[in-house]
């Protein structure tokens, strides 16, 4: 895991100074909230609906045990005693006075954090597959490049004040578990004609009101020109990017607009410029990244108390049937935790359930946590001889549910009882869809399927990649939910299309379930996922189970 360097001390240390300055003169008076909101916002701070809101970066997703015993202690000090995980692997929380947030910001310090690019037109916080270094289909590990486009990134003095925020994602396995067709440039490690790893570069993918999927610019660039290929795409989007409109400002539009065959041309000038003046990496700091990654000691030891724990409970058997994912290390597993219990808050997590998940990536996960964008933790280095015990353990805190990859395993932004830009409750619907068909013993039979819920068009909630994504919208005061169907969010990622139209609050679960009960008939067995029954057989059945009332009229 990388540390920081005396110059990541000193620049992070400057940076909340300056801030705590600007936080005193707010609270004086001496600057507005007009005046101050460009500064709150350069440091993670937002104002939501009832109180601010610190966004704290988790670059990749990767935690300490000790930094993840810090989050607990921020929530407890200076928050109402959780924090909220997010789809950008960081972590918000969601009630702390503006008085006390250099405080925060400190503390955060303390542990090799802070909150520097999680908002803003900036570059934002690297992504990368919460399985990285682990995966057993794993090329490469995704983290040294996004540390080194997290450190020629922060505080960038070119790209402070780009026409929109820009995200960047990395994943390196062929299997995209970091939904980089989605971002404004994805990165894939990839194998060369040679056998030497580069990359394939992507851009142009993003949600929102106007989703687009990522386009390839380059199929394979060297490692080696990686920092000036990405300077020639974000400075010529800086260049090009529509500032007239900020719904039109992102460089999806850009592309689109210019079409791939002109900006590609562009993209290609600027880097033969870049490069041109490009002086090369500095082989200590590369050498420093990448011995951050190091994997940890593996150790060997038997795994039959493992397989006879499995036989003999199968409240465990559940368990790791869903939550466990292959390693590339013999006798180990990566082991997702859910923070989906039925009827909790998706991606939130107390003081105690973190301190609980830290102690037990001590002493069972070599010291490691990950956030994935699907808002749970992972502990990626777990010996198969262990799991029994650390599921024991879980537990204790409520954070022992065998749903990963099930219906109640949802992707809801924060909507509407938190987020000032939200037009409908995203929690709530979350919360009666999980019980709900926990409740009537239909979530084993459905088996895999992924449920996406946003509160607003912004799509923090991925709904347009969801198997099933729900958008929360306002009509006329009223809240009205649409559906789609047929999203995917990985390597094959593709838009959902919209069923009809949007259904009540109090429709919704219902919709939902005529929706999946149709699914369980049609299905040729039970191995045909509600993904592959859609795309076999189309809308038109789905659509009919979604509007009774309209294909009876059909059929009439």
């Amino acid at each position: 895991m990388y540390e920081y360097s005396d110059f990541d001390e000193a620049f992070v240390r400057r940076r909340n100074a300056q801030f705590r300055a600007q936080v005193e003169r707010r609270i004086d008076g001496s600057l507005t909230e007009d005046e101050f909101r460009p500064l709150r916002l350069m440091n993670g701070l937002y104002l939501q609906l009832h109180a601010y809101m610190l966004r704290v970066a988790i670059p990749y997703g990767t935690l300490s045990s000790r930094k993840m015993r810090q989050l607990a202690l921020i929530a407890e000090r200076w928050d109402k005693g959780y924090g909220h995980f997010t789809t950008r692997q960081n972590i918000q929380f969601n009630w702390p006075k503006l008085t006390d947030v250099p405080e925060i910001l400190d503390a955060l310090a303390d542990v090799e954090m802070h909150a520097i690019q999680t908002s803003g037109n900036t570059i934002r916080n690297v992504t990368a597959d919460h399985f990285a270094g682990a995966a057993a289909d794993e090329i490469e590990d995704p983290r040294p490049t996004a540390e080194l486009i997290r450190q020629w990134s922060t505080d960038h003095p070119e790209f402070q004040f780009l026409p929109r925020k820009f995200k960047i994602g990395v994943t390196g396995s062929p299997h995209d578990r970091a939904v980089i067709k989605s971002h404004d440039i994805g990165l894939r490690i990839v194998r060369g004609s040679g056998g030497q790893t580069g990359y394939e570069v992507l851009v142009g993918g993003g949600l929102g009101r106007t989703p687009m999927v990522a386009q390839v610019i380059r199929p394979f660039l060297k490692k080696a020109d990686l920092l000036p290929y990405l300077e020639a795409i974000v400075s010529t989007y800086n260049l090009m990017g529509r500032r007239d409109n900020k719904y039109k400002a992102r460089i999806k539009i850009t592309v689109f607009e210019n079409g791939m065959e002109k900006f590609r041309d562009a993209v290609e000038s600027r880097f033969e410029e870049v490069k041109r003046e490009f002086t090369g990496f500095d082989p200590e700091v590369i050498a420093k990244i990448e011995h951050s990654f190091t994997p940890p000691a593996f150790r060997t030891a038997p795994e039959d108390g493992y397989e006879t724990a499995r036989k003999a409970d199968p409240v465990f058997r559940a368990w790791t049937d869903t939550n466990l994912t292959a390693h590339r290390a013999p006798g180990y597993a990566i082991v997702t935790i859910s923070l989906k219990a039925h009827g909790a808050t998706p991606g939130d997590a107390s003081a105690a359930q973190m301190r609980l998940m830290a102690d037990l990536a001590d002493r069972y996960g070599h010291g490691e946590l990950r956030i994935s964008h699907e808002q749970n933790v992972v502990l990626p280095h777990v010996h198969k001889s262990d799991l029994w015990a650390l599921h024991a353990a879980l537990k204790s805190e409520g954070l022992a549910t065998a749903n990963i990859g099930l219906v109640s395993d949802i992707i809801a932004c924060p909507g509407m009882d938190y987020c000032a830009l939200a037009t409908a409750r995203s929690i709530p619907i979350a919360q009666q869809i999980a019980t709900h068909f926990k409740a009537i013993g239909l979530e084993e039979d459905i088996g895999a399927l992924k449920i996406k819920i946003s509160g607003c068009i912004n799509a923090c909630g991925h709904h347009h990649v969801g198997h099933i994504g729900i958008l929360g919208l306002d009509r006329a005061g009223v809240e009205n939910y649409q559906i789609t169907l047929g999203g995917d969010h990985t390597e094959n990622l593709t838009l959902g299309e919209r069923a009809g139209p949007g259904f009540a609050y109090d429709e919704v679960v219902p919709a939902i379930e005529r929706l999946l009960r149709a699914y369980l008939a049609l299905r040729d067995d039970m191995s045909e996922t509600f993904l592959d029954a859609y795309r076999r057989l189309g809308a038109e059945p789905f659509k009919a189970a979604l509007y009774p009332a309209e294909a009876a009229r059909d059929a009439a």
